[in-house]
């Protein structure tokens, strides 16, 4: 039987495939190698003209680290108690569901240094957006170690990002960077911390991350991400530049809802760099209230 022509059911899965892969940082042939099928195959689901069967939906869903549930934007069905908690928290505004999420990271997530989360700083953000060179600014500011993220994963597998991905699978990759990020809230009290933009894939990381620092989401417009991240003659996230911005719009707009949960926000677009960081610190000074480390 052949689905009515109008039918949202595949459009939407292809839409939210989209999504979750960008949120992980993703390409389309990264996907499917890891789900083991074809890039043709994978592009017709993404655009919602492939009609697919439910095992390689397993794969692609077993790729994103994600349930079939998530995947096809069910509720989720597993136990009575999910079904009431969901159906409790379903329709509420998201003030309601900040707070909700407050009570249970108390409940079950909060840690001991979660009082001191000012004491390290941790931006968030795409790649292009100043997280690398204003956080070492606002470190030498502020008298603090700083910390690249993407550095501390490199030394932990012995390679690069790129290549954990290319040769493990971004399932691995996600295991180095919450170890990295493990111990540097381990080893350090005091810092500042450049996160890689694709941190907020995992939410159990980012949790983390949220949990024990005072974090600032940097943002920037999709063509200031392009042309920044072209500067510094790294395209992976554009081959051949073709239809780049818009990867960068639908990489932002995947993750949009994460990173807005940062403590605060700077917009870096129309700034120069000295302005960029006088903006930035009278935020922190004054808004958030950090001084430099005695």
């Amino acid at each position: 039987m052949t689905p009515p022509e109008n039918d949202p059911l595949l459009p939407g899965l292809g839409q939210r495939v989209k999504l979750l892969r960008a949120r992980r940082g993703m390409t389309r042939r990264i996907l499917a190698e890891e789900a083991e099928v074809s890039e043709r195959h994978l592009a017709n689901l993404e655009s919602g003209t492939g009609n697919v069967s439910i095992l390689v939906l397993q794969q692609v869903a077993h790729a994103l680290d994600c349930s079939l549930a998530e995947l096809l934007g069910d509720e989720t069905t597993a136990t009575p108690e999910w079904l009431m908690i969901r159906r409790l928290l379903h329709g509420r505004e998201a003030p309601e569901l900040v707070r909700a999420h407050r009570v249970l990271t108390d409940m079950f997530g909060g840690t001991p240094a979660a009082q001191h989360r000012q004491d390290r700083i941790a931006f968030v953000g795409l790649r292009g957006a100043g997280k690398s060179t204003l956080g070492q600014m606002v470190a030498a500011e502020l008298g603090r170690p700083f910390v690249e993220l993407r550095s501390e994963i490199t030394r932990l597998a012995g390679c690069a990002p790129v290549e954990i991905q290319a040769l493990y699978g971004s399932n691995a990759y996600r295991r180095y960077e919450r170890q990295a990020l493990e111990e540097v809230l381990q080893n350090h009290r005091c810092c500042v911390i450049a996160t890689a933009g694709g941190l907020v894939g995992d939410t159990s990381t980012f949790d983390l991350l949220l949990n024990n620092c005072l974090t600032v989401w940097l943002q920037a417009e999709p063509k200031d991400h392009f042309n920044r991240v072209l500067a510094q003659g790294d395209q992976r996230l554009m081959p051949g530049n073709r239809n780049g911005i818009d990867d960068i719009r639908l990489t932002l707009e995947s993750r949009a809802g994460f990173y807005a949960k940062a403590d605060f926000a700077f917009n870096t677009s129309g700034k120069t760099l000295d302005e960029a960081f006088s903006g930035l610190m009278a935020l922190l000074r004054q808004e958030a209230g950090v001084a430099a480390t005695a």
